[in-house]
Formats: C-alpha cells, sequence, structure tokens
C-alpha cells in the first residue's frame, strides 16, 4: 500500500511539473516582454550609469613598542629629572584606533576644508565634492543651499547653521558609502585606505589630503612632550650660554683691571676669581644641557614618521561599472524570472478562489 501511495504521489507530481511547464509555455508572449523591458532598463542604467574610481593607499604604521639602547637613554635621563619623552602616545595611537580616528568628523571635515588646487583654480575639497556629485543642482529651488561655499581659509567655528548641515551630510556619505580604511592583518601594523568617487581627481585629492591630515595630527599629538621638551631645553642652553659668554667677558676685563698691578694688593684679583668660578660652573651646566638637548632631539624624530607610504593612488585609477552586455543579461533574466514569479502567483490565487 505504501509502495502504491509513493508511486500515486510520484505521478501526480509529474503531472503537476507537466501542467505547471505548458502553461508558462503558453504566458511565453507574457515572459518574453517582460524580459525585454527589463534587459532595456538594465542596458539604459549601464549606459548611463557613472563609473566608480577608487583610488588607495597602503601605509605603514610606525608603533614602536620598544627603542633598544635610546629606551635604556631615555630611562637614565629620567632617573636624573630629565622628562624627554620617548614612550609618546603609542598606546592611543593603536592600529585599531588610527583607523576609528580616520573616519573622525573632526579629520573628515579638516580634509573637506583644505585647499587644492583644481585645473589652475583654487578651491577646498568640500566645494569641489559638491561640484563633482552635481549637488547644487538639486538645490536650485532652495537659493539658501545653492549660494552656500566653503573657502579653505574660513574659520570653522564661524560657519552658519546650513553650513554646518551641509558640511555634516556630505561628511556622512562619505564615512558610510566612499571611504574605506582596513588593516589586512592584526600581526603587521599595515593598512588600506580607499576612496570611492564618480571623479577621479577627486578621488585622488581626497584620499591624498586624508593621509596628510591624519598623519599631521598623529604627529602633533604624539610628539607634543619630547617636542616641548626641545623647546625648554634649547632656552636653557641659549640662556646659560650667554651666561658663560658673559662670564668669560668679565674674567678678560677683570684681567685687564688688575695688569700690572702691585702683588701686594690681592683683593683686586678676587673679582677675577669669581669669575672664573662662574665660567667653571656654567661651562659644567652647559656640557650637560647640551647633551640632554642632543638627546631629546633624537627622543622627538623617534616619534616620526606617522606613515611610511608603501603605495599611493597614481592615475589612471581603478575603475568599476557594470558592463551593458553584463547589464543586458542580468536585466533579462530578472525580468523573465519576476514575471514567473508573477504568473505562479496569479495562477495559484486563481485556484484557490475557484476551491
Amino acid at each position: 500500500m505504501e509502495h502504491t501511495t509513493d508511486e500515486m504521489s510520484l505521478k501526480e507530481l509529474i503531472v503537476k511539473i507537466k501542467e505547471w511547464y505548458f502553461y508558462f509555455l503558453s504566458k511565453w508572449v507574457v515572459i518574453f516582454v517582460a524580459g525585454i523591458l527589463s534587459a532595456t532598463v538594465g542596458l539604459t542604467y549601464a549606459w548611463y550609469q557613472k563609473p566608480i574610481y577608487t583610488a588607495i593607499t597602503t601605509y605603514a604604521l610606525d608603533d614602536e613598542k620598544s627603542g633598544g639602547g635610546m629606551s635604556g637613554a631615555l630611562g637614565l635621563a629620567s632617573s636624573l629629572g630629565f622628562d624627554l619623552g620617548g614612550t609618546g602616545a603609542g598606546g592611543a595611537f593603536g592600529s585599531a584606533n588610527l583607523m576609528e580616528l580616520m573616519h573622525s568628523r573632526s579629520l573628515i571635515e579638516k580634509t573637506l576644508l583644505s585647499e587644492v588646487i583644481v585645473e589652475g583654480k583654487k578651491m577646498s575639497l568640500a566645494d569641489y565634492y559638491i561640484d563633482v556629485n552635481n549637488l547644487r543642482e538639486g538645490w536650485a529651488s532652495k537659493p539658501q543651499f545653492n549660494k552656500v561655499h566653503f573657502p579653505f581659509n574660513l574659520n570653522r567655528e564661524n560657519f552658519t547653521r546650513i553650513q554646518d548641515s551641509i558640511l555634516g551630510n556630505i561628511y556622512a556619505t562619505m564615512d558610510k558609502d566612499q571611504l574605506s580604511i582596513t588593516q589586512k592583518d592584526k600581526k603587521v601594523s599595515i593598512g588600506t585606505i580607499e576612496v570611492r568617487s564618480v571623479n577621479e581627481n577627486f578621488a585622488k585629492l581626497f584620499c591624498e589630503t586624508l593621509v596628510k591630515e591624519v598623519s599631521d595630527f598623529y604627529i602633533d599629538t604624539k610628539s607634543h612632550k619630547a617636542r616641548n621638551n626641545v623647546i625648554i631645553l634649547q632656552k636653557q642652553a641659549d640662556s646659560v650660554r650667554a651666561e658663560l659668554n658673559s662670564a668669560i667677558t668679565g674674567v678678560a676685563a677683570a684681567n685687564d683691571n688688575v695688569f700690572n698691578l702691585n702683588s701686594a694688593l690681592s683683593v683686586k684679583k678676587a673679582s677675577v676669581g669669581r669669575r672664573q668660578v662662574d665660567v667653571t660652573a656654567n661651562t659644567a651646566i652647559l656640557t650637560q644641557l647640551v647633551a640632554n638637548l642632543e638627546m631629546a632631539k633624537v627622543a622627538l624624530l623617534k616619534e616620526t614618521p606617522l606613515f611610511q607610504i608603501i603605495d599611493k593612488p597614481i592615475l589612471p585609477l581603478k575603475k568599476e561599472k557594470l558592463g551593458k552586455l553584463k547589464s543586458l543579461v542580468i536585466g533579462g533574466l530578472l525580468g523573465g524570472f519576476l514575471a514567473i514569479l508573477f504568473l505562479a502567483f496569479k495562477k495559484i490565487g486563481k485556484n484557490i478562489m475557484e476551491d
């Protein structure tokens, strides 16, 4: 009995398949027309679709954990009461944190407000973005938007509410759809920055400017303490050197005053001795300060650079565009499939209503 039931079920399945086959075959005109229309839409889309250009920069992050012999020298200087940096802000600016930094609104806006030269004309990247994406055409009915510009020398704090709104929308679009920062392997500090745009030159300029802005920000922050130490030590060394030169001049003047002096009048020679003590003391202090200053300069150099550029965007950039033949085939198949799906639901609904 089981065998008979199975056999009947198989026969019913074959009958149903034939029924559906002949049903769709009878509707071939509808399916064909739907496929042709959809293929035409796909071809039209491919024809008018703007290509997407991708600018790629690959960088190596300088993220040293130890400095070998220099670490020992810096440690010795610290034990003597001199803070020469050397530790920097490596923890705060590791590879992962640096990638998030590149997505920050402040740095992307700073990049957008940077000066670039396009066809001999100076403008900000924000204005260039607006021109490239034809945003002013969409603002034709909004004069208050259409007149907005972003001069590269304008103070960010003086922006109007409309400027803030437009710049915020550009940032959101760039960060979500056009900017990608990745790290292929967490074991190595090598990352990739990708900027996508419908304009090849904009993608290249934005990618290069973003790298520069992030690099400058990182170097300024990470080397802040070491740079301040160099400035302080340099001022101290200059001050002591001036005192030493004054003391040396004083010794010479005092010697001139006691030249051919009666040897019985020793008190007159006291000023020479005092000046000589000043020379000796200032010489010792200056020697120590110069040594510490040179160590501080080495510590400052050790904090830079942020990036070692491995690959940078070079024209022509990588271009992505859906081919016309591919769009035609995909559009035709999709249209035919949707037509079959529609006919199937229509037939099922009709059968349900008849039952």
